[in-house]
C-alpha cells in the first residue's frame, strides 16, 4: 500500500513540476512575441486545455483521427516554445512568423477545442461483430397457400328446390331456353342469393 501510495506521489511531484514548467515556457514566448498581461497566461492555460480535450477523444474508444491531429497540434504548441526558450530564441527580436503564429493561436485552439468537444464521434465497427448472411430467395422453400375459402351458400330446402325444377320445366317449355337465377328469383320470389343457390342445384 505504501509503494502504491509512493508512486503516484512521485508521478503526481513530476506531472506538477513539468507542467509548470512548460507553462512558464508558453507564458514567455507569448509576451515575447507582443502578447503582455494576462493574455501571456492564457496562451499556456489554451495549449493545455487543447491538449486534455484531445487525450480525451483519444482514450473514448471511438475513431482517433481527429484526436490525434490536434493532440499533436497542441504538443507541437508546447514542445515548441519548451525548445524555443532554451536559448534558440532570441526573446528581444522574436521573427514576424513567430508572432503570426502566437497572434493565430487562440483561434486555431477554439476551433479545435470546439471540433473535438462537440462533435459527435461515429462508433467504431466492431471487428468482432458477425457478418450479415444474405439468402438468395430461390433457395427458401416455398409455403403452400391455401386458396381462399369460398363463404357456403344459403341452405335450400328439398321442397323449394322440387317446386324450381316444375318452374323450369315450364319455362323451358314454353321459351325452349333454360330458366336464369333472375327469372328464378321472380317466380318463387326469394332472394337473389337464394335464387342463385336454387339455380346452381338445378
Amino acid at each position: 500500500m505504501r509503494a502504491t501510495v509512493a508512486r503516484i506521489d512521485a508521478v503526481v511531484v513530476q506531472a506538477i513540476i513539468a507542467a509548470s514548467l512548460s507553462f512558464a515556457h508558453l507564458h514567455d514566448i507569448a509576451s515575447a512575441a507582443g502578447q503582455h498581461g494576462w493574455k501571456a497566461w492564457a496562451y499556456p492555460v489554451s495549449v493545455d486545455l487543447l491538449l486534455v480535450v484531445a487525450w480525451r477523444r483519444l482514450r473514448s474508444g471511438t475513431p482517433k483521427m481527429a484526436g490525434w491531429c490536434w493532440f499533436v497540434i497542441a504538443l507541437t504548441a508546447s514542445l515548441g516554445a519548451n525548445i524555443a526558450t532554451a536559448g534558440l530564441l532570441d526573446e528581444a527580436a522574436v521573427p514576424t512568423w513567430l508572432r503570426i503564429l502566437v497572434a493565430g493561436w487562440p483561434a486555431v485552439a477554439f476551433l479545435g477545442g470546439t471540433l473535438l468537444a462537440h462533435t459527435t464521434p461515429k462508433p467504431a465497427e466492431d471487428a468482432d461483430a458477425p457478418e450479415a448472411v444474405s439468402v438468395d430467395p430461390e433457395q427458401q422453400p416455398l409455403t403452400p397457400v391455401p386458396p381462399p375459402a369460398i363463404p357456403p351458400g344459403p341452405a335450400v330446402p328439398v321442397a323449394l328446390v322440387e317446386h324450381a325444377r316444375k318452374l323450369a320445366a315450364d319455362h323451358l317449355t314454353r321459351t325452349g331456353t333454360a330458366i336464369d337465377a333472375p327469372t328464378l328469383r321472380t317466380r318463387l320470389g326469394v332472394p337473389a342469393p337464394l335464387a342463385e343457390a336454387i339455380a346452381a342445384q338445378l
